[in-house]
C-alpha cells in the first residue's frame, strides 16, 4: 500500500506549488530533489548580505492575481522593475526595444520617426530563418546591433541556421518606457527565493540529495501518484532520442566596491565578450553592502552532467517531444509538469499557473471517481 498520496520529483516551482496545494487539501506528499537545496534554478544564496541568484536572474512578474496571491502567502515582494541595459560596440542601449532605444540608435524623437526608420529597413518576403524573421520584424539596425551576435551566443549557431518560428514576435514599444514586462504585478521576494520556498514547503517532507533514478521502482511504489518535473526524455531512457537543451555556466565575482555596473542586468549584444549578460545582484533588493557580487552568464551546449535550461525549439526536437508526450499521456499514475517535462520555456508565473491548473483537474477527477457508476 502506498505511503503517500503524491511523490513529487523536483522541488522547483512546479513541484513546490503542487506539493503545497496537495498538502493544503489534506493529501500527503514526499518531495525529493537530487540537488542539495530548495527552489531548483530559482535558488538564492546570501553572500556578503546580498541574495545571489545562483542560477541566473529570476524576476517575478504576472498579471494573474491568483498566482500573485499564492506567492504572497510565502513572501513579501518589493517593487523591483526590470529595466536591463544592452551593451553593443561600446554603447549602451535601453531594453526592451522602445523609444529610448530608438533615440539611442537614431536620435529620433517621435514614434512616427521611429516607425519610418524601422519600416524602411524591414526584410520583405517570406522569412526562411530566424535572421530573416527578425529583419522582417525590427529591421537591420536593431537586428545587427542588438540581436544577431547575442542570438549566436545564446543558441550556439548563427541566426541563419535557426528556424524562423523561434521568434514569432519581437515587441516594439513606441513609448519612452523601459519596463521590460507588461504585467500588472512585478517584483523580487524580499529575503530571496530560497526563503520563499522554505515557507512554501513548510510541514511537507522533503528529501534533498536524493536522485529519483537511482531507485526509481522504490520511489514509484511509495505513492499513489508521481509528479515528475525532470527531463521527459530522461524519464523514458531517451528511447526516441535525446532532446536538445542549452545550458549555462556562471562565474561569480566579488568586487570590493559598492556599485559595479549601476544596473541589475546588462546584456552583452556583440561578439567582443563570450558571455551574454552580467548580473549585479544587490540591485534586485537594493542590498546595502560595501562589496558587490557580479555574475557572468555563458551559454553552453547541454552535454552530460550539465543542467538543462532552455529547450532548443527546432522542428526535429518538437517532433521528438511529441512522441514522448504521447507516451507520457498513457501513464495514468504519473503527472509530467514544468519546463523540462513539457519541453518548453515558461516564465515562473506560467509554471505556477500550470501546476495550479493541473492540481485543480486532479481534484475534479478524484471527485468524479467517487461518484456512483
Amino acid at each position: 500500500m502506498a505511503t503517500y498520496d503524491y511523490l513529487i520529483v523536483g522541488c522547483g516551482l512546479y513541484g513546490a506549488t503542487f506539493a503545497r496545494l496537495a498538502s493544503d487539501a489534506g493529501l500527503s506528499c514526499l518531495v525529493i530533489d537530487k540537488r542539495p537545496h530548495f527552489g531548483g534554478n530559482c535558488h538564492t544564496e546570501n553572500r556578503h548580505g546580498i541574495n545571489v541568484h545562483t542560477y541566473g536572474a529570476h524576476i517575478f512578474h504576472t498579471s494573474n492575481k491568483a498566482v500573485w496571491d499564492f506567492v504572497h502567502r510565502f513572501a513579501d515582494f518589493n517593487n523591483y522593475i526590470n529595466s536591463p541595459k544592452a551593451l553593443s560596440n561600446g554603447r549602451l542601449y535601453s531594453l526592451p526595444f522602445n523609444m529610448n532605444t530608438f533615440y539611442e540608435l537614431w536620435q529620433v524623437h517621435t514614434p512616427e520617426q521611429a516607425r519610418a526608420r524601422i519600416e524602411e529597413q524591414r526584410f520583405q518576403g517570406d522569412p526562411a530563418n530566424l535572421e530573416e524573421q527578425a529583419l522582417s520584424l525590427v529591421g537591420s539596425d536593431i537586428y545587427t546591433t542588438l540581436i544577431r551576435d547575442y542570438t549566436k551566443k545564446q543558441w550556439g549557431r548563427h541566426p541563419r541556421e535557426l528556424p524562423a518560428f523561434i521568434i514569432k514576435r519581437l515587441p516594439l514599444r513606441f513609448t519612452f518606457n523601459n519596463n521590460y514586462f507588461n504585467d500588472r504585478y512585478q517584483g523580487i521576494p524580499i529575503g530571496g527565493y530560497t526563503a520563499m520556498f522554505e515557507r512554501m514547503l513548510a510541514g511537507i517532507e522533503v528529501r534533498l540529495n536524493t536522485d529519483y533514478f537511482e531507485n526509481r521502482n522504490f520511489f514509484d511504489n511509495l505513492a499513489r501518484k508521481v509528479v515528475y518535473t525532470g527531463c521527459i526524455d530522461e524519464f523514458f531512457h531517451h528511447s526516441y532520442g535525446q532532446l536538445e537543451y542549452r545550458s549555462l555556466d556562471f562565474e561569480h565575482d566579488i568586487h570590493e566596491h559598492e556599485n559595479h555596473q549601476g544596473n541589475a542586468v546588462v546584456n552583452y549584444c556583440d561578439d567582443s565578450a563570450p558571455y551574454t549578460r552580467t548580473i549585479e545582484h544587490k540591485h534586485f533588493e537594493n542590498s546595502q553592502s560595501d562589496v558587490t557580487v557580479v555574475t557572468r552568464e555563458y551559454p553552453q551546449d547541454c552535454t552530460s552532467g550539465r543542467i538543462p535550461y532552455y529547450p532548443v525549439n527546432s522542428e526535429q526536437n518538437q517532433k521528438t517531444y511529441s512522441l514522448y508526450k504521447e507516451r507520457a499521456s498513457s501513464i495514468p499514475t504519473h503527472i509530467f509538469g514544468g519546463r523540462l517535462s513539457e519541453y518548453k520555456y515558461m516564465d515562473m508565473h506560467v509554471v505556477i499557473e500550470s501546476a495550479m491548473n493541473r492540481f485543480r483537474s486532479e481534484r475534479k477527477q478524484a471527485a468524479t471517481d467517487l461518484l456512483p457508476q
